[in-house]
């Protein structure tokens, strides 16, 4: 949270640095051109030198021209950011430059963009917890709205481009905001929050972290790291209201955090933050219902390591988890259609304490936004070996706990 007191989820990116294939059984992109140059505030110093020149295989998949990069980060905590950090990105190099802020968006620790591309959305990860939109072609905040929680941590947009979907990890509640055809965020048209089950071991409570739509578009799910669940909901397309029609319950005390689909649609894999494990799940596109397979190995070793996000490469073929305490990247092979997870190995994230990774839409770059170490590492990723390799010296971005590129 921003004042009143740090959620747990602040307090563990906070801590001291030094607090440092199983198969399921059977039955779990952006349009447009750089934003113009900003003029608001100074630009973040800082940019790669890449190590090496890349492969000719990312040259010739690589868009041209420089492309926009959204930074998320906390403005109340101490040495973080003035906003919404604004960048560009080499898709060929990798390489990052600072352009500017957007500013009076507070703590905006978590960033999507609306499939039309033209508009930005913010949590503002406080007490009283608010949702921000931006309209990107001129970086004018068209306002917010009150996500009826605390501590907002995560946000999406319905594939429809007519829904904003938020999770308050402080309540343990999600939350569903309309669009309009500005872009702009109308009243909250629904809040649930997640009485039941109770709460797993070492939890006083809900915490939702996450709240997206299946890849059908037909389910939203929500998962919450308090009660050791995923919720999966109806999202009435006409009167933005929730209807829940299943749950899926992990190992207790796991603390499932984040949720990432195969691009098949049928399988997802859960990132579970309390006891570090990755876990496979099945997904049947007609009734909604997630099936949690066994935990899996996050490469870590003994010792508490907080993993915090999987991304999935857009062929399908390869994983990668974000171990905070190990600062590490977990590499995986997704084999049989995306019903297991193989892990290959560790590659060191290059910074402390990765809180979110992300993807470029061509899959050829993965950004690491590293909270304690105020900076974002960039990858090439190798479309055939899955291997990472980094892109040079990391970009310095003040409490960077989100990356978004485009």
């Amino acid at each position: 949270m921003g004042s009143g007191g740090l959620s747990r989820r602040r307090f563990v990116g906070t801590l001291a640095a030094s607090a440092a294939g199983a198969t399921l059984p059977a039955a779990t992109a952006c349009d447009g051109a750089p934003a113009p140059a900003d003029t608001a505030d100074s630009a973040t110093s800082g940019a790669n030198s890449p190590e090496a020149r890349p492969s000719a295989q990312t040259e010739s998949r690589a868009p041209s021209g420089p492309r926009p990069l959204y930074l998320g980060t906390y403005t109340s905590a101490e040495g973080g950011g003035r906003g919404i950090g604004l960048a560009t990105y080499d898709p060929a190099t990798g390489r990052v430059t600072g352009t500017g802020t957007i500013t009076d968006v507070a703590d905006p620790s978590y960033l999507a963009l609306h499939p039309g591309g033209r508009t930005l959305y913010a949590v503002n990860e406080r007490d009283d917890g608010t949702v921000t939109a931006v309209r990107l072609a001129d970086r004018e905040v068209l306002g917010s709205r009150s996500t009826g929680g605390a501590a907002p941590c995560h946000l999406s947009v319905h594939p429809s481009g007519r829904w904003l979907l938020s999770a308050n990890y402080g309540t343990g509640s999600v939350a569903v905001h309309p669009i309009d055809a500005s872009g702009a965020l109308g009243e909250r048209t629904d809040l649930v929050t997640h009485s039941s089950p109770a709460p797993g071991p070492g939890q006083e409570g809900p915490h939702a972290h996450q709240f997206i739509t299946s890849p059908d578009g037909r389910h939203v799910l929500a998962v919450d790291l308090g009660t050791d669940t995923v919720y999966t909901y109806r999202l009435d397309a006409k009167a933005g209201t929730l209807d829940e029609v299943a749950r899926a319950r992990t190992e207790p005390g796991a603390g499932p955090r984040h949720l990432t689909f195969h691009p098949g649609g049928r399988y997802a894999y859960l990132a579970n933050e309390v006891d570090n494990s990755v876990a496979v799940c099945a997904y049947d596109p007609g009734t909604g219902r997630l099936t949690i397979g066994a935990e899996q190995d996050t490469g870590t070793g003994s010792g508490t390591s907080y993993p915090a996000q999987i991304v999935v490469t857009p062929n399908g073929r390869y994983a990668y988890l974000a171990n905070r305490g190990h600062n590490s990247l977990a590499r995986y092979a997704v084999e049989a259609k995306g019903a297991r997870l193989r892990l290959l190995d560790t590659v060191p994230v290059s910074g402390d304490f990765p809180r979110q990774v992300a993807l470029s839409p061509d899959g050829t770059l993965l950004f690491a936004a590293n909270q304690r170490s105020g900076t974002v590492s960039v990858f090439h990723v190798d479309e055939d070996s899955g291997e990472l390799r980094l892109a040079g010296e990391p970009f310095a971005s003040p409490v960077a706990v989100c990356a978004l590129p485009l």
